[in-house]
């Protein structure tokens, strides 16, 4: 029955909906690459109350609180008041970045955001770090376990960066009673990403080292998108990976991709690239190789456990990869077709071993003739 009284009537009929009751979560990073996809994606989540959304400018995304400064600025503390979880995304990764500004940038903003979200009594953090820091190794399980020890070195990109990140996020808890961490490490990410191992393939021959048990896994943006929204809703916690259902062998990927194989031997591949990084033709490590040699495939148990899956295969994700590679060719280390090319990674650049040769060799007679 309707109420007698107007203003009652009134009252209920212009009532204001009732507000999200979930967690308030702070991005940082959140003005491009996966920090901008989770932004968008939280702040169209019923399940979310608020998104505050902190990078170095403002991004698109304009139902978010936006805060424009640095990660490394004590200040962020400030701005992270009211938040209950903060997504770390504000990392630098890029191949072309000089390694130690990179790893400065890197670790010091981490420490930054996890002492500022202690100060500002934020209950969790949510890391984003790779699968790689599992180590790629010839006696490695197929697949890993999530509490498989990460036996990684500091040898390939941007890892021992990784590697220490996660060493702040485990001492965090014990410096900052109250405060949990949540570490996501995904696979070989896909879309929009430039990393050594995306390179890999617009190489015209796919390496395979001699003896070498290469397993490919990956992970679309997609898919990383929604695990970090599950970790920010808390329906999974620790340290888990996130990736597509199972893995591909070398020979599958041979298949699927049509690109053939350049077999090396491992002192002739592993020689090759030391040598192009330490003349700069290419910014990727020898250690890059490791990861196109052994296996790294993890489970993705934690995730499944919690009612989550992947969107997408390993077989649709390299279609995916391929059709962003699509044009672009790496020839002795470098990328054609682009004003100033920039190095290839160590793993692409050891495929065009015969074109690199030339350049080596007229190196070390230059260097001669100083």
């Amino acid at each position: 029955m309707s109420s007698p009284d107007p203003q009652v009537r009134a009252a209920r009929n212009h009532s204001t909906p009732t507000p999200p009751r979930g967690p308030v979560v702070a991005v940082t990073g959140a003005a491009s690459g996966v920090g901008d996809l989770l932004t968008r994606r939280l702040a169209e989540s019923g399940e979310i109350k608020q998104v505050i959304a902190i990078d170095e400018r403002r991004g698109e995304v304009s139902e978010a609180q936006w805060h424009i400064l640095d990660v490394r600025d004590p200040a962020i503390a400030e701005k992270l008041r009211g938040a209950d979880v903060v997504v770390h995304l504000a990392l630098d990764l890029d191949l072309e970045r000089d390694a130690a500004a990179r790893t400065a940038y890197n670790v010091r903003g981490t420490q930054t955001v996890l002492t500022a979200a202690a100060a500002a009594g934020v209950h969790r953090v949510v890391l984003c770090t790779s699968a790689m820091v599992y180590g790629a190794l010839p006696d490695n399980d197929i697949p890993l376990s999530e509490d498989a020890e990460l036996r990684a070195t500091a040898e390939a990109t941007g890892v021992g960066d990784l590697l220490e990140i996660e060493r702040l996020g485990r001492r965090a808890p014990r410096a900052h009673p109250g405060l949990n961490v949540t570490v996501v490490r995904p696979a070989v990410l896909v879309g929009g990403t430039d990393t050594a191992l995306t390179r890999y393939f617009e190489s015209p021959r796919l390496l395979v080292v001699a003896g070498s048990r290469p397993t490919w896994q990956f992970c679309h943006v997609d898919d990383l998108v929604s695990a970090l929204e599950y970790a920010a809703l808390e329906k999974v916690d620790g340290e888990f990976a996130v990736g597509c259902d199972g893995w591909l062998e070398q020979e599958e990927i041979e298949e699927l991709s049509g690109i053939r194989r350049m077999e090396l031997p491992s002192a002739v591949a592993l020689g090759a690239a030391a040598r192009l990084h330490r003349i700069g033709l290419t910014p990727s490590p020898a250690g890059d190789l490791a990861y196109t040699m052994h296996p790294w495939v993890v489970s993705v148990s934690r995730l499944h456990d919690a009612g989550w899956r992947p969107r997408w295969t390993n077989e649709e994700v390299l279609g995916a990869l391929l059709e962003e590679v699509e044009g672009r060719h790496t020839v002795a280390g470098r990328r054609l077709g682009r004003k100033d090319a920039t190095a290839a990674g160590a793993a692409g650049a050891t495929v065009a071993l015969l074109g690199a040769a030339a350049v080596v060799r007229r190196a070390r007679k230059a260097r001669r003739r100083l």
